[in-house]
Parts: structure tokens; sequence; C-alpha cells
């Protein structure tokens, strides 16, 4: 017996390897569709906002766009934002700039923002935001240039420079937070929403 009820995947509007292996994992069938959106763009025509808003505004804008392609079917949406105070994190562009966003968060406690959203035709089903607090290590900068050298093209693809289900963990001294939130999908709050929709199983 599968646990996915619905005749259709879920479609995920996100090109996040992790996201969709973490959906997968938890047996939703799924069908990834990533969203076409100038993320930097749509924050600056929303104005000022603080992290948790903008992973919000960033979640839904993805699911929405990737819903007016795909008529009927459910569509998750899923952002991530990074804060240290007021200061916010995109991911880093370069080794050099995941250098510096190390160096700025060594030491100190950071937020981790992570929202969702799911739209079926234009309309917003479900929305869920959920933070996470992670605390670095004073790692001195020698040992910075050996985590690079491991991490290499993976220190990248994350915002912060790191990924705690890989080398990343070794950076911290301690994590208060949902594990799913961290990898940027609260999943318990989605499949909840999942099973009072009937898709998967109860």
């Amino acid at each position: 017996m599968s646990l996915w009820l619905a005749s259709l995947p879920l479609v995920l509007a996100s090109k996040s390897e992790v996201r969709g292996k973490m959906l997968a994992a938890a047996a939703l069938r799924i069908e990834i569709r990533p969203a076409q959106i100038d993320e930097r763009a749509i924050e600056r025509e929303a104005g000022p906002l603080s992290a948790a808003p903008a992973a919000a505004l960033i979640a839904r804008a993805k699911a929405l766009t990737v819903s007016g392609l795909q008529p009927g079917r459910l569509v998750l949406g899923a952002d991530q934002t990074l804060a240290l105070g007021r200061q916010r994190f995109d991911k880093p562009t370069d080794r050099e700039d995941a250098r510096k966003q190390l160096r700025t968060l060594r030491g100190k406690t950071h937020e981790l923002h992570s929202a969702i959203a799911v739209v079926r035709d234009g309309a917003v089903l479900f929305e869920h935001a959920d933070v996470a607090k992670l605390t670095m290590r004073d790692f001195d900068d020698d040992y910075l240039e050996s985590y690079l050298e491991f991490a290499r093209e993976a220190a990248l693809l994350s915002v912060g420079g790191y990924q705690i289900e890989g080398a990343g963990i070794q950076l911290f001294e301690r994590i208060e937070g949902d594990y799913f939130t961290i990898l940027g999908l609260p999943l318990l709050p989605l499949l909840d929403f999942l099973r009072r929709e009937g898709v998967i199983a109860g």
C-alpha cells in the first residue's frame, strides 16, 4: 500500500536537492519544477523585509509561479533566510564570499528562517514558517581554510557556507530548533496539512 494517495505527485517548486531528497524519503511522490523567478527583484519590489517575512514571500512566489504552469496540481514552494541580528545573508557567490560569511558568523548565534507555501490554481492553501538558532564555534582561520578546502563547492550551495547534514556540522557548538527547518523545509507541519487534504495516508 502506498502512503501517497493522490493520483498526481506533489510539485516541488525548488531546485534544492536536499528538499527533494527530504520529501522523497518521507514517502511523498514528487515532481520537481523549479520556479524561474528573480528572488532579489521580488524582495526589492516588496520593500525592506526582515528575514522571516522575506522567506515567506519567496516561498509563496515560487509556488504561485509554478502553479500557473501546473493547473489543478498541488505545488510546494519553500525558502530559507539566514539572519545575524538585522544582517541577512544570501548564498555565497564564490569561495571568498563563503569565507567572509563564515568569519562573520563564527562565535555567534544566528537564525535560520524556513518558510513553505502550498498552492493550487493560484490559491494559497497552506503556509508555515519556523526558525532555528545555531551557534558557531569560535574556530580560527586555519580551521576555516581546512573546512573550505574540504567542503569545496558544497560551501556555495547553502546560505552561510555550510550544510549541517555534512561536514558543516563541525562548525557548531549548539543548535536549537527542528532539524528539517534547518535543512530548509518544515516537514512535520507540511505532512500534517497533506494528511488533512487527504493526499497522504492518515
